[in-house]
């Protein structure tokens, strides 16, 4: 029996002396070395497993701005007035291999209230940009890309006025969801370089570019609002483009600048462009507090812009928002 209990004991220890060298197999020591964690096991260096690749990122940016002028016997004159200013802006890019898909939406709304006139509340700024490319590489800075850029607003827009001899003001619906809303789909060689900075640049030559204007108010569309043929909602066209954008580029510490330019020629009337002229500059005060200057310019030959003494002619279109508040990026 004694024997045979010295045989049991030998084996038990054998046993355990496996499972405790598998025990210092599964749960090694631990060395923090510059903030980095080494896995040791003896002598040996194991090899931590490989850190799963991420192919998506995404983020963005909301950004509110609120002013408001309350007067009451005030003897230097003027009004009260209050103006809400507010903007988003997402981003979703993909980048595996050698593919590349970039997407974008803005979203921007602002309105102005001002007591001493008609029509209190009145639109200053809104706007709906979608921009999508999706590319393939050809070399390190060079892509094939096709790219779909959509673009119109949220709310309807008025043109206000005072007839000669009136004492009130008249608004003239001249635009709308959709009225006007411009899709341009076009493929071509795309030059992208990102920096260590963070900046990227990205030019998008394209001589296979179609572009379509919608106007799905009825009114509108019976005026031939925005080019299209009285009665007609679509107005296509066949051209070249040139799109660029720049995106996070560092004018001074602390100090951001994005833009992009979109220029497109019909091959009708190759030489006349319709520019699309987008650009914000943004200056952090700190984590949540930022001031932000934003430009747009548009011009496009088939619009005619109604004057103040009742005609129309072709123009430039400005905006321009200089904006001090809330933004919080994500």
């Amino acid at each position: 029996m004694s024997r045979f209990l010295f045989f049991v004991g030998l084996i038990f220890m054998g046993l355990g002396g496996k499972l405790l060298a598998q025990d210092r197999q599964i749960i090694p020591d631990t060395v923090l070395i510059n903030g980095d964690t080494l896995l040791m096991l003896g002598d040996s260096l194991l090899i931590e497993e490989p850190v799963k690749e991420i192919f998506w990122k995404t983020g963005g940016n909301y950004n509110l701005n609120i002013q408001q002028v309350t007067l009451s016997n005030w003897a230097a004159g003027g009004a009260s007035s209050f103006a809400l200013n507010s903007g988003v802006s997402l981003f979703a890019n993909y980048k595996k291999d050698k593919k590349v898909w970039d997407t974008q939406l803005t979203i921007n709304l602002g309105f102005n209230r001002q007591s001493d006139r008609d029509y209190q509340t009145r639109k200053t700024n809104d706007n709906f940009v979608f921009v999508s490319n999706y590319g393939r590489e050809l070399s390190e800075v060079y892509y094939l890309s096709t790219q779909i850029d959509a673009r119109t607003q949220l709310l309807e827009g008025f043109k206000y006025s005072r007839p000669s001899g009136s004492e009130n003001d008249i608004r003239t619906k001249i635009s709308d969801l959709l009225s006007p809303g411009y899709v341009q789909s076009s493929t071509g060689l795309n030059y992208r370089k990102s920096y260590e900075d963070g900046s990227k640049i990205s030019v998008i030559l394209s001589p296979f570019t179609g572009r379509f204007t919608i106007v799905m108010n009825d009114s509108l569309s019976n005026a031939g609002a925005f080019g299209v043929t009285p009665g007609e909602n679509v107005r296509a066209e066949a051209g070249m483009s040139l799109a660029t954008s720049i995106n996070g580029f560092q004018l001074m510490e602390n100090i951001t600048w994005k833009a992009d330019l979109n220029l497109f020629s019909n091959y009708e009337r190759f030489g006349n462009l319709v520019v699309n002229f987008n650009s914000v500059i943004r200056m952090k005060v700190n984590k949540y507090i930022s001031t932000r200057i934003e430009t747009a310019i548009i011009y496009d030959e088939e619009v005619f812009i109604k004057q103040d003494n009742g005609t129309s002619k072709q123009a430039v279109q400005l905006q321009n928002l200089v904006n001090f508040g809330i933004s919080l990026d994500f």
